[in-house]
Parts: C-alpha cells; sequence; structure tokens
C-alpha cells in the first residue's frame, strides 16, 4: 500500500514539474537580442512614441477608452523597461545606463508633448473620469504592474511567441499616466501631476524588478568582464542599485495597502452609520496621507448630544478607528438655513437613491416572478396540434395545471391534467403511450390523462 502511495506522488510529482518547467520553451539568447533590439530611442521608435502621445492624449482628453488602449499598444516605453530590469539581472552596466538614458528621455519628451497637447486643445471636459482614474494609483496597480511584468518577459523568453505582450501594455499602462502627468503640468494641477507621476513610477519599477527576478531566475548570460576588479564594482554597484529601487518600492507598497485598508474601513463604517437619531452625514473627507490617518464627518440635523457622539465613537471602534481618527463637524438646527445648497441637494439624491434602489427591487423580484410563471406556462397550441396529428379523430383538448391533496396529511402534488375528447375511444394502451410521450414531451412526470 505504501508502495503505491509513493509511486502516485512520484507520480504527480513528476507531472507538476512537468507542467511549470520552462526549459524546453525558453531562448534566453533571443530573449537577450529582442530586449537590446527594443530600448533605442530613435529611428522608427521616436515616429512610434510621438504618434502614441498624440493619441493618448486625445483619448483622455475625449474620455474615450478604447483610444487610450490603443495607444498603449502603440507606445514603445515597455522596451526600455524590460531592459532596465535585463542590465541589472544580467550585470550589464552599459546596456542598463543606455535603457535608463533611454526611458526618460522618452518620459520628459511624452510630458513635454502632452502638455503643449492639453494647452493647445480647446475641449475641457466637466468630469475627466480617464484623466482622474490616472492620479489614484493602489495596491491593485503594484499587483498588476508585478504580474504583468512577469508574464511580459517570460513571453519575450519564449520561442514561440504569442500575443501576450500586447496583453501587458493595455493592463501595466504607462502612456496614459505620463500624458495625465502632462495635463497636470499643463493646468497646474499638482494632484494630477504627482499622483500620475506615481502611477507610472509603480508600473515601471515593478515591472523592472519582474523582469530583474525572471532574468535571474532563467539565468540569462551575465555580462563579461576582462579586469576581475571591474567585475566586482559593477556587480557592487548593481546590487547596491537594486537595493535601492527595491527598498522605496516595496515601502511604497506598505503604504498603500495602509491607506487602502484605511479608506475602505472608513467608508464601511460610514455606510453602517449614514442614519443617525435625528441628523445624518452628508458628506466626509479621509485624509488617509495624515499620521494618523483620519476620517471627517460632516453632520446635519440635530446636534449629536454626548450619549450619541459616545455611541458613534463606539461603532467606530468596532471597525478600528481610534477616537482620535474621527473628527465629527456638527451643524446644529439652529444652522439649518446656513446650510449649503450642495448639502441640500446632495441630500434630495440620497434619498432619490434609496427611492430608486427600492423599486429596482421591487421590479427585480417582478421579474423573476414573471420569468417563473412563464416557464410554467404551458405551450398549448403546439400540444394541441401534436395531439391531433397522431389522432385526427380528436375533437377538444384541455390542458391545465393543478394540484391533487392528500386527504390524510393535506399534502398536494402539483399535476399537468389532459382532458381528451374524441370521436372513437383511445384505447387504455393507447392511452397509456400517450401519457408516457407527454411525459417526455413537457418534461414532466405527474400526468394526469383523461378521456371524455
Amino acid at each position: 500500500m505504501d508502495n503505491n502511495f509513493k509511486t502516485f506522488f512520484s507520480k504527480a510529482r513528476d507531472y507538476l514539474s512537468d507542467i511549470v518547467s520552462l526549459n524546453d520553451h525558453i531562448d534566453t539568447d533571443k530573449a537577450s537580442q529582442y530586449i537590446r533590439s527594443n530600448i533605442d530611442f530613435k529611428g522608427p521608435n521616436a515616429y512610434i512614441l510621438a504618434f502614441a502621445i498624440v493619441v493618448a492624449s486625445v483619448g483622455l482628453n475625449i474620455n474615450s477608452i478604447p483610444v487610450i488602449i490603443g495607444a498603449m499598444l502603440i507606445s514603445p516605453l515597455m522596451g526600455p523597461i524590460f531592459g532596465i530590469g535585463y542590465g541589472l539581472g544580467t550585470n550589464d552596466t552599459s546596456f542598463l545606463k543606455t535603457s535608463f538614458k533611454n526611458l526618460v528621455v522618452m518620459v520628459v519628451i511624452s510630458i513635454i508633448a502632452s502638455g503643449i497637447f492639453f494647452l493647445i486643445s480647446p475641449l475641457e471636459l466637466e468630469n475627466p473620469t480617464e484623466l482622474l482614474a490616472r492620479t489614484n494609483p493602489t495596491i491593485y496597480d503594484v499587483l498588476i504592474a508585478l504580474f504583468g511584468g512577469f508574464a511580459g518577459i517570460i513571453e519575450i523568453s519564449r520561442k514561440e511567441k504569442g500575443t501576450v505582450i500586447s496583453g501587458v501594455a493595455i493592463a501595466t499602462a504607462l502612456m496614459p499616466p505620463l500624458c495625465t502627468a502632462g495635463f497636470g503640468l499643463a493646468t497646474g494641477s499638482l494632484k494630477y501631476f504627482a499622483g500620475a507621476m506615481y502611477l507610472f513610477f509603480i508600473n515601471s519599477i515593478f515591472i523592472a524588478i519582474a523582469t530583474f527576478l525572471t532574468v535571474k531566475y532563467l539565468k540569462f548570460p551575465m555580462a563579461t568582464f576582462t579586469d576581475p576588479t571591474k567585475k566586482k564594482r559593477v556587480s557592487r554597484w548593481i546590487a547596491v542599485l537594486t537595493v535601492v529601487i527595491i527598498i522605496p518600492s516595496v515601502y511604497s507598497a506598505i503604504i498603500m495597502i495602509r491607506e487602502n485598508n484605511f479608506n475602505q474601513t472608513a467608508k464601511e463604517f460610514i455606510s453602517q452609520n449614514k442614519e443617525l437619531a435625528n441628523s445624518y452625514i452628508y458628506d466626509y473627507g479621509i485624509y488617509s496621507h495624515s499620521k494618523p490617518p483620519k476620517l471627517e464627518l460632516f453632520i446635519a440635523g440635530e446636534a449629536l448630544n454626548q450619549q450619541e457622539i459616545s455611541a458613534l465613537y463606539r461603532s467606530a471602534h468596532e471597525f478600528g478607528l481610534t477616537d482620535d481618527q474621527i473628527i465629527i463637524s456638527q451643524r446644529a438646527s439652529s444652522d439649518q438655513k446656513e446650510m449649503t445648497d450642495r448639502v441640500a441637494i446632495q441630500s434630495i439624491y440620497e434619498r432619490s437613491d434609496q427611492e430608486i434602489r427600492k423599486r429596482e427591487e421591487v421590479i427585480s423580484d417582478m421579474r423573476k416572478e414573471l420569468q417563473e410563471y412563464k416557464s410554467r406556462e404551458l405551450p398549448y397550441e403546439q400540444i394541441t396540434n401534436e395531439l391531433m396529428a397522431q389522432y385526427p379523430s380528436l375533437s377538444d383538448v384541455t390542458l391545465t395545471r393543478g394540484y391533487s391533496l392528500s386527504t390524510d396529511s393535506l399534502g398536494r402534488t402539483e399535476e399537468i391534467i389532459i382532458i381528451l375528447s374524441a370521436e372513437k375511444t383511445i384505447s387504455k394502451e393507447n392511452l397509456e403511450k400517450l401519457r408516457k410521450w407527454l411525459m417526455v414531451r413537457l418534461d414532466f412526470k405527474n400526468i394526469k390523462l383523461l378521456q371524455e
């Protein structure tokens, strides 16, 4: 028995090992050539970058997702980033410097060009959602960049190329954040510029880290040095640079996780305490960058007494929030006349949203009931025609659903009752055949077939 188990686990281990093995699918020499040929910022790449800048800027300016996706696919920015990770992984300082220099040039040109575009563009959106989406990076952006980078470098290293690079270009957006930074530069908005550059920094760093780790794992050819002293010096600088890149990115990831967790906790707390005794939370402010992070509540209606404030703090404790993280800003009933139009309108919208949700729930329930009723509806005309085709002597057919009740237990059983009227009596044998056919035809077991 033990030998059987050992054999089974051995086969399972070999099978899994064969699935995850990359040895037979990787060509590091061709991958190195591919990476080296895609870091240059000259010739076609210069023109392609210019076109990508225009396409991305227009897409952001008109809030068009398909256009933005097109710009991601066109952009050549991915090449130098893979080059940086490759240079770190192979200790090739010369190649690393070239890749970094080309990336910096591309970034600067992209920001300046998109900034000029937004300066001269006559279109100004009231709600630029696609621009805003590039200013608030979260932990999910870190995960997307990291695993997208893994997918990209493995695809580059694979013998048979597929369409993975296109997917990586879309998932790990590089051009849109740079154009959003250009928008911030053009409009003088530090929020847009800093948020977009932060997102670009995250995407670039974690794609490079994924490339670096994969290059090390796949054992790409290392750079050769004739001078041992120079080799040690280069290795030392590569190690320092790697640490300099990884430590801030890990720190930023930790900070983003904390901020994201606080934002979610704060919103859940507000959702649970929206309606208070004789007042309500009409607005709130989340300050996740402060130390400690704080949540400000703007309360309208009657002023909260000390007991109600204590209850609000106790509710905050259940969500892991402390008293010093909660700021309560009240508007007493005497101050109601001074409430802004924004507050009053927001209150009306919230109540309207609640009514709409209730109506949508009622409509959804009615639709389900209607679908259930339709699913139970019998195909009266079709069944009648099929019965007439089999027994032309039929003069009348009655179909209905009903229930048979047990007099003992008062339990009920659903049935389909069919009553046939014919010029000639149908034999019991044919009636039984007909009943079995109807069971299959109507996909229902309890068929009661009667003959007048």
